[in-house]
């Protein structure tokens, strides 16, 4: 006969089974986010997601309202063409927002001006949804800071300087000349 402990775990005494109350995993000692959409979140908010997000939607809309069989496209012309080249710029300029953060810029000046010129080369840029959608993602693209600024240590305009902190200015007795 064996001495050995048992190997199972023991029962809990408050009437819940092991399975049902899983212990709570500890956080990584590296400090990286655990689970995919904690790693999801923390990518996503490195980056102009919602930008890239409307001016995605936007070129959509652009694109795909125009279509139509081909035939139909063949008849009107440069209208439809032109339509449909509006909407994959946009849908590029949400992928380079999206993937290249640093060319936010670029990118989101190109989405309002395609955005704006969908306007009137594709039935007034997605029945003004499009347009709208790609000028959103567009200027909130290029206005876009990818951290919060750094406290300032200083400056001419504080507010909430104590008096006894405030550099008083010389003062100026007559015109200075003697």
């Amino acid at each position: 006969m064996s001495t050995d402990p048992p190997t199972d775990p023991p029962e809990p005494t408050d009437g819940t089974t092991a399975a049902a109350s899983p212990r709570p995993r500890p956080l990584p000692a590296t400090g990286q986010p655990r689970g995919a959409l904690a790693a999801f979140r923390h990518w996503r908010r490195t980056r102009p997601f919602w930008a890239a997000v409307w001016t995605g939607i936007g070129g959509f809309v652009i694109f795909f309202l125009p279509m139509a069989p081909l035939g139909k496209i063949l008849q009107v012309g440069v209208g439809g063409i032109a339509g449909m080249a509006g909407g994959v710029v946009l849908m590029a300029m949400a992928l380079l927002i999206l993937l290249m953060p640093s060319q936010r810029h670029t990118a989101g000046v190109l989405a309002v001006i395609a955005g704006v010129a969908s306007f009137p080369l594709s039935n007034l840029g997605g029945l003004f949804v499009g347009m709208v959608l790609a000028v959103l993602g567009g200027s909130m693209a290029f206005a876009w800071l990818p951290e919060k600024p750094a406290g300032r240590t200083g400056g001419l305009l504080r507010r909430g300087r104590k008096a006894a902190e405030t550099p008083v200015p010389p003062v100026s007795v007559g015109s200075g000349s003697a």
